[in-house]
């Protein structure tokens, strides 16, 4: 049936039959365009320095497109200059400019770099409509630079006219910021879409840096992680979600990104750490190299990291118990110390306890908070909810952001889809109803946005169910028996600090458990794929990305320098363009200086995951699905408005 309402407002933007036939045309051409680029990157963990330059480079492409135009007009040093301009425009320009003796040499360059530039941008949006580029450019320079991508002068009547158009940026002082302009129009270019499948917060310095980056994308979603959720759950209200993002700062020496990235105040916490805590290595914080610390400020971390881990650890035992549905009774651990002995029961085993500091624990109402430390609390929630910045990250996260998502016929997802050792998608009962599978992932989403709505609600059931997701069993976040934090502090048993995971871990390397996966969310088993992160590769053991024939592609390869040890690299990323699939593997990234001086990449190996028998179209992505949308819409419009 025809929404009349509505085509009375679509009117008003095409008023006439020509204008809808006209926009009828463009949106059916656009349909037979070649699919752009998607780019996905996952577990980013604060690298921003890292992630700067795999956004930049478009994980190889900008140096594939460079290789492809001038592989036989340029030298190979020429090349790897050239990448590097488009990379880091302003950079790498002061540099090229120091070497030049005269003016003419300068004036050369110049010419020809914005030649090669602009012949770089004409190749990059070759499937692209000339709306779409325009949007792309530099807003200053758009008349000058159609001017030039366009030229055709077969009769020679407008070579002194380009020419001279060359000749006065140069002479205006304009040759630098078109050469800017023309950089970032280029990494626009290669990635049309970019995905964040998880993890931005925790473990490096500087997440707050990849959210301003990306709120300033061109086109771009996030699938949240277990480490994104925990933060906006202590912006929700959950305080002990805020209790697990200092503490985790704390551990990897982060606090200046509470503290003076997003101007929480932390020292009433300090004043209370400083009161009840003494060093302890098991506390101290981790230390990367070139971390400047003196020794007061080691201790300080060192007491505050112990202070907020047992106000977590206190704050969690209410929510347990409040909360039976969620089957965590075994990690109320305070209440299996013998504080006497300084031992902990854990599954029926009784534990020696190292490096303890329960100072501010009483032995018969473990979980209860001491007036000190609930008004630490209530003044860090109340910083947190009135941070201007941290409010502006997650608003964005929130917008951008989702549990997972259905994207060209695959699966974007963080984390896991619970499922039982059958491969059958694990059940949970969740205020007497039981869900399982996508059923789960949406109820726990519908939680994740009831809290955020409500940050004056800081224990009701949608915001403990942010807390879940950061640890419970049944958590597609986080997908393990339990979460051994505890253990790891106090206990010196290894077999204490073992997280075993859900099968989904081991089950997804089974084609037929993925491509069930995909049916529970209605995409096609023979077409699509589960994109995942979370659980970094251990390519150096000799784990591959690509599983079950293709059909789950796990692209956390370490961007976190807490996980290259173990990864052997510094992160995956994947592109998907019209031809197909390609999996990138990336050498671990010293500096952006290192790039700029020694003019190298860091990635490694390209590993083609599939390829298309034909090319893909716009008409077969979502974006096609909307525009066919629009499409009937206007021909609705035509028919009833128009048409006699």
């Amino acid at each position: 049936m025809v929404n009349l309402k509505y085509l009375d407002l679509l009117a008003q933007k095409y008023e006439s039959e020509e204008k809808v036939v006209t926009e009828i045309i463009n949106l059916e051409a656009i349909l037979n365009l070649p699919k752009g680029t998607e780019h996905f990157v996952s577990d980013l963990h604060g690298e921003y320095q890292a992630f700067q330059h795999v956004l930049r480079n478009g994980s190889g492409n900008v140096k594939m497109k460079i290789n492809d135009l001038f592989k036989d007009e340029l030298k190979e040093w020429e090349i790897n200059e050239f990448a590097t301009l488009i990379y880091y425009p302003e950079e790498k320009l002061q540099l090229v400019k120091s070497n030049f003796s005269s003016k003419q040499e300068l004036q050369e360059w110049y010419i020809d770099s914005i030649e090669h530039m602009l012949k770089l941008v004409s190749y990059a949006s070759s499937k692209y409509t000339r709306s779409k580029l325009r949007k792309a450019l530099p807003s200053q320079f758009v008349y000058i630079i159609e001017e030039l991508l366009y030229k055709t002068d077969e009769f020679q009547n407008k070579k002194e006219y380009y020419g001279k158009m060359l000749e006065r940026i140069i002479s205006l002082g304009q040759a630098d910021k078109l050469i800017v302009g023309l950089a970032y129009t280029t990494q626009r270019l290669v990635v049309d879409h970019l995905h964040v499948v998880g993890d931005i917060y925790d473990r490096g310095p500087d997440p707050h840096k990849i959210m301003d980056t990306l709120i300033n994308h061109h086109s771009v979603d996030i699938q949240w992680g277990n480490h994104d959720v925990l933060w906006l759950g202590a912006y929700a209200g959950s305080t002990v979600c805020l209790a697990n993002i200092i503490r985790i700062c704390a551990r990897y020496n982060n606090l200046d990104i509470i503290e003076d990235v997003y101007g929480i105040n932390l020292r009433p916490l300090l004043n209370l750490a400083e009161k009840y805590y003494d060093d302890n290595p098991a506390f101290q914080p981790k230390r990367n190299a070139g971390d400047k610390l003196t020794e007061q400020e080691q201790l300080q971390i060192t007491k505050i990291h112990q202070a907020i881990s047992i106000i977590q650890f206190k704050m969690e035992s209410p929510i347990i118990k409040r909360r039976p549905c969620l089957n965590m009774e075994d990690r109320l651990l305070l209440e299996k110390v013998d504080y006497e002995k300084q031992e902990v029961t854990i599954h029926g085993k009784t534990y020696p306890l190292e490096n303890s500091c329960f100072a501010t624990v009483n032995p018969e109402r473990p979980d209860e908070l001491l007036e000190e430390e609930k008004q630490v609390i209530d003044k860090l929630l109340f910083s947190i909810q009135h941070s201007e910045k941290l409010t502006r990250h997650m608003n964005f996260l929130m917008k951008k952001g989702s549990l997972y998502l259905k994207y060209n016929g695959n699966l974007l997802i963080h984390g896991c889809i619970p499922l039982n050792e059958n491969g059958n998608m694990k059940e949970m009962e969740i205020e007497d109803v039981t869900y399982a599978g996508r059923e789960l992932l949406d109820v726990f989403e519908s939680y994740v946005r009831y809290a955020f709505a409500h940050p004056e609600d800081t224990d009701d059931f949608a915001t403990d169910m942010i807390w879940y997701l950061w640890t419970g069993e049944n958590s597609s976040l986080f997908g393990k028996r339990e979460m051994t934090t505890f253990e790891r502090y106090f206990i010196k048993e290894k077999e204490t600090h073992k997280e075993r995971k859900n099968p989904y871990y081991y089950l997804r390397e089974d084609e037929e458990i993925c491509r069930s996966m995909l049916a529970e969310f209605d995409l096609n088993p023979d077409q699509g794929r589960i994109i995942n992160g979370h659980t970094p590769v251990k390519e150096i053991d000799g784990e591959d990305p690509i599983k079950a024939n293709g059909k789950m592609i796990v692209i956390d390869g370490g961007f976190s320098k807490a996980y290259q040890s173990t990864t052997g690299i510094a992160g995956y990323t994947l592109l998907y363009n019209s031809y197909g699939m390609q999996l990138v593997a990336h050498k671990l990234f010293n500096s952006k200086e290192d790039v700029l001086n020694k003019e190298t990449d860091v990635l490694s190996v390209k590993r083609l995951v599939d390829e298309e028998l034909e090319r893909k179209k716009v008409r077969e992505t979502n974006n096609g699905e909307k525009l066919l949308r629009e499409i009937t819409s206007l021909n609705s419009l035509r028919e009833h408005r128009y048409m006699k």
